[in-house]
């Protein structure tokens, strides 16, 4: 072994993953150089993640892969709610069209093709680099930044990198995490599910949904992921395996009520696993300008399908911000708004995951008794079936870039939507990369200059339109956007809302 020149890079990212390598797409797209370091060569083959909102849609969109993201994905049609002997007891749906973020709201896809595509993104950007076979063995700080050590698994040789920023996209067993002193806190849910995923070419007659067995002793789930893809996952029971439920024989009990007019011959067992869903999040998500996200920072049950989604969330909230703090548009404080936002939004995100899946899975013979009653009815109510159905995830919180008032159906925290404007084109396609104003009012002219001087664009709210039915539903006549399409700020004088608009410069590199 030899040790090669300590190199420097302005950000490092340990983990290659969707959360890293979004993180890195999003700062290279602002100029601002990354290096990947990935302890496997290449993908991971065995998918895991298979769901992602229109939220999550939106942010592939951002990263230039809206189109190819599409051609390997399944919209599907919302969910099913069904007793242990296959009885429907509920159904919500699920917009398969375009929503308000411009596109569906919910996306079955293979978490490997996915990776895939997101890879052969970022091979567009040289001043991103991916290293695989880099196994990181030690960081130290130095002053706020870090000194990485990895060795290339390849030759054995050792590498030191020092990074102004570090972020840690390493998953559930975080070295970052350890190395920042953070622990996960548990919020007491464990539970072991079997993951099953089939190919067959026949038709299996099934509404193209999700489908959720609400059976306190044998949860499942079943979905459609692909053309000719499908998962099923089983809560296991005590003194069950993987190993139990290796051949088609073993599984046909669990999946029969789906497959039970098939052949063993056309069905092709893909893979079957087992996983253990939790509940925690870190107590800590910096220190100094090391940070962690994605599964580093947070766990989330699979019941309402937004793990991967909350990483992805984390990387479009943070790399702006060290982009703008690296090109010295906002102060170096900014960076604690990153805590400050996503770690409530993702603590609400575990906490609708636990009571979805208790409400649907808990409680015994009473808990059957209630859903019996109480679900079949919950579509009847029109609130509380807009929750149901409704992909929105809570609004941030207040923060140096989050300015909330006590006014209540206020627009700051929240996402703006994304809808087709009078030109044809969609709204995230014209503001760009930077903050942008949405106003249905007329700005003065020394508003509008400023705005002009500082590259912000304005988009104008027409009236009837469905950015207008926002702003007012908001009550407010103007709406100042985050790079993150987050609300910064709202109200209903648009000189004021627009006076704290920052600018991020054109792409350059971070010296």
């Amino acid at each position: 072994m030899s040790a090669k020149a300590i190199r420097r890079v302005p950000v490092v990212i340990v983990g290659a993953g969707p959360t890293g390598i979004t993180a890195a797409t999003l700062l290279a797209q602002y100029g601002v150089n990354s290096l990947v370091l990935e302890r496997w060569p290449g993908v991971y083959p065995q998918p895991r993640a298979v769901h992602l909102d229109d939220e999550i849609f939106r942010v592939i969109a951002r990263l230039g892969i809206a189109d190819e993201f599409a051609a390997i994905s399944r919209p599907t049609l919302g969910l099913r709610l069904l007793d242990n002997k296959f009885n429907v007891f509920a159904e919500f749906h699920r917009n398969p069209e375009h929503s308000v973020h411009g596109y569906p709201q919910a996306n079955m896809f293979d978490q490997p093709e996915l990776e895939g595509l997101l890879r052969a993104n970022l091979k567009r950007y040289p001043n991103a680099e991916l290293r695989g076979n880099a196994d990181v063995t030690a960081i130290a700080a130095r002053g706020d930044g870090a000194r990485i050590t990895y060795t290339d698994r390849t030759d054995g040789t050792i590498h030191q990198v020092d990074a102004d920023y570090l972020l840690g996209c390493d998953g559930a067993n975080s070295l970052v995490r350890s190395h920042i002193g953070s622990t996960m806190r548990d919020l007491k849910f464990e539970q072991r599910w079997l993951v099953v995923d089939v190919a067959t070419d026949a038709d299996l007659r099934q509404w193209e949904g999700v489908y959720q067995i609400c059976d306190p002793a044998r949860a499942g789930t079943y979905m459609r992921i692909r053309e000719s893809r499908y998962r099923w996952e089983f809560r296991l029971l005590d003194g069950e395996t993987a190993g139990d439920f290796d051949n088609l024989a073993a599984l046909r009990p669990l999946i029969s009520p789906w497959t039970s007019h098939l052949a063993d011959s056309e069905l092709s067992l893909l893979r079957v696993a087992e996983y253990t869903f939790r509940a925690q999040i870190a107590d800590r998500w910096r220190r100094g300008n090391i940070f962690i996200l994605g599964d580093a920072a947070h766990l989330t049950p699979p019941f309402i399908g937004q793990g991967m989604g909350a990483g992805l969330r984390d990387a479009m909230n943070l790399s702006w911000k060290i982009a703008a703090v690296c090109n010295g548009t906002l102060p170096a404080h900014i960076l604690d708004s990153y805590q400050q936002e996503r770690k409530p939004h993702c603590r609400a995100l575990i906490r609708l995951a636990l009571t979805v899946g208790w409400s649907m899975t808990g409680g015994g013979s009473l808990g059957d008794l209630t859903r019996r009653a109480v679900l079949p009815r919950a579509g009847l109510i029109p609130g509380l079936r807009n929750k149901i159905v409704d992909s929105a995830t809570p609004p941030l919180r207040r923060s140096e870039l989050v300015h909330k008032s006590r006014r209540p159906r206020q627009l700051a925290g929240t996402l703006c939507p994304n809808p087709l404007l009078p030109n044809g084109k969609r709204l995230d396609d014209v503001a760009g990369t930077g903050f942008f104003l949405v106003t249905r009012a007329p700005l003065e002219t020394a508003t509008e200059a400023l705005l002009l001087e500082r590259d912000v664009p304005i988009i104008r709210a027409e009236p009837g339109s469905q950015l207008d039915a926002w702003l007012r539903q908001g009550q407010a006549s103007a709406a100042l956007i985050r790079p993150d399409r987050t609300v910064m700020r709202a109200g209903r004088d648009a000189a004021l809302v627009a006076a704290p608009a920052p600018t991020l410069p054109k792409p350059q590199r971070c010296q």
